[in-house]
């Protein structure tokens, strides 16, 4: 399975980690100089979450942006929550 967000779409992306030296022009120096630049990769936060999709639990990969903004709709734990439901003939 993909390091991809279900929903969001957050993957990993790359950029750089530069580094540095010499002082600042509005401090009073020369201007500070790159002396290095490597790539790094930008990894999003993912959890693995149980869901409802389609009225079924499924497992998936959800960011937790995705999960504090509501996006996820976790399941009942209880069975019996459904169970008035089930009487009346409606399907969960």
């Amino acid at each position: 399975m993909p390091r991809v967000c279900h929903f969001s779409g957050a993957s990993t992306s790359s950029g750089w980690v530069c580094k540095y030296r010499g002082k600042a022009k509005y401090l009073g120096g020369v201007g500070i100089k790159t002396t290095s630049r490597k790539k790094r990769m930008f990894k999003p936060n993912l959890q693995d979450v149980t869901t409802v999709i389609d009225g079924a639990p499924v497992n998936i990969k959800a960011s937790t942006r995705a999960i504090r903004e509501g996006l996820v709709v976790k399941p009942v734990k209880r069975k019996y929550a459904y169970t008035r439901r089930i009487k009346n003939g409606e399907t969960v």
